[in-house]
């Protein structure tokens, strides 16, 4: 079997992995010119890391992220309101990580060229259509440097992991129209700077209208004793507002939004003195898709941000994504034929991360910031009188359960490995 992979980010690079560990050949083709590392930080929840650590990527993450320790929730003045362990420290099997985005898609790079060949990945090739019929896809490309056309790719299959803005996905959606915007504008950037409560915690503080979370992305700066700390600024406009097209890489301007964090200075976190000493700052737009009937169009598959676009909450786009290509790959590996490996995927993955998109639309478990800031706008003496241990606790619950990393049910599951699948 032959797949085309339209899409080198983490999906893509994933699955790249995953087919070739199923024993599957695949090729990857990138509109990008290079592949470098790019972005800030992201979380790989404990589901997640489990896959990439059974892809034999344990040690290569366990070198460069931070294994977090503990997730804190708080309002704009900094009081706390929620206080749960993480990762390890929660009783997962697998470590919940925090990781330079960078530093993963250079992991997952390396390990596709290592064990796949530097063959299989094309860059400089942008998708622009595929045809299929009874016997297999074949993709068109230009490239995208200067616009001629590539030679055309014929496979059994074909995965659009080409992210929100797929040409693949737009091919069966013509008229989706843009992503959907919130109102929501978030700032992003990394500071150097000391470490805060473990030096390996999470934290999120504000209400749904204005927000601020950080936690440390680097492990050789915390064993320097340092900290760089990866941190989003979220401010709420009216969705009329106009604003630029989302991009990673879109400069942001600290006048902007700093004024009106101005007083966040909690003491254990001085969130005006992280902000001014950032690096670089990133701005772009929260933005999301509705969730679509179908995944699966005959012998081509939507994944990862393509099949899924969702708001930035609860730590829940990358891993998902991961996950996408691990039981893509097995159904691939272990179903009769390619048409029922992708309509079995569908069918397993589809409805659960449906369900993970809307929950993030009303804010998944940072919910409860919301809930004080409405019951307590100016603060509170004890937590419990506003919200109760039970409500926390069930939000916190719900949550799990929908993006499916309750940890009983994962340190006790079947393994997505094909291999294993196949014994």
């Amino acid at each position: 079997m032959k797949v085309i992979i339209v899409g080198g980010g983490i999906c893509g690079l994933t699955a790249a992995l995953s087919l070739h560990r199923a024993g599957i050949d695949c090729t990857i083709h990138e509109a990008a010119a290079e592949l470098r590392a790019l972005g800030v930080g992201i979380n790989l929840l404990p589901h997640a890391v489990r896959e990439l650590a059974e892809l034999g990527l344990g040690d290569d993450l366990a070198r460069v992220a931070i294994p977090t320790a503990e997730l804190i929730y708080a309002n704009r003045h900094g009081q706390r309101i929620w206080q749960e362990p993480r990762g390890l420290d929660a009783g997962y099997h697998w470590p919940q990580y925090s990781v330079a985005r960078g530093d993963l898609q250079m992991i997952l790079l390396q390990a596709v060229r290592d064990r796949l060949g530097a063959d299989a990945i094309r860059t400089d090739h942008a998708f622009v259509r595929l045809d299929q019929d009874d016997a297999g896809v074949t993709g068109h490309f230009v490239h995208r440097s200067d616009g001629s056309a590539a030679d055309p790719v014929r496979g059994h299959i074909l995965i659009g992991a080409d992210g929100i803005h797929s040409a693949v996905r737009g091919q069966f959606y013509p008229d989706e129209g843009d992503p959907i915007w919130n109102g929501c504008v978030l700032w992003r950037a990394t500071t150097v700077g000391e470490p805060f409560l473990t030096g390996r915690s999470m934290v999120m503080a504000g209400h749904a209208d204005q927000k601020f979370v950080c936690y440390p992305v680097s492990r050789e700066l915390h064993d320097q004793g340092k900290s760089l700390i990866n941190w989003i600024a979220e401010i709420r406009y009216p969705t009329d507002t106009p604003w630029p097209r989302e991009d990673w890489n879109r400069p942001g301007s600290i006048d902007t939004f700093l004024p009106a964090f101005m007083d966040w200075d909690f003491g254990w976190l001085k969130v005006p003195d992280i902000i001014r000493r950032a690096q670089a700052i990133y701005e772009f737009p929260m933005v999301d898709r509705d969730p679509v009937a179908s995944w699966c169009f005959g012998r081509v598959v939507l994944a990862g941000d393509a099949a899924h676009p969702m708001y930035p909450i609860g730590s829940n786009g990358a891993s998902q994504s991961i996950i996408d290509a691990r039981v893509l790959a097995r159904h691939l590996a272990l179903s009769e034929t390619p048409e029922q490996a992708l309509r079995l995927f569908d069918a397993e993955r589809r409805p659960p991360t449906s369900a993970i998109v809307l929950a993030n639309r009303g804010n998944g478990p940072e919910q409860v910031m919301q809930m004080v800031e409405e019951r307590a706008p100016e603060g509170f003496g004890d937590v419990h009188d506003v919200i109760s241990p039970v409500e926390l606790e069930e939000v916190s619950a719900r949550y799990k359960m929908t993006a499916g990393f309750v940890p009983e049910a994962l340190n006790s599951r079947a393994s997505l490995d094909a291999h294993v699948s196949r014994r």
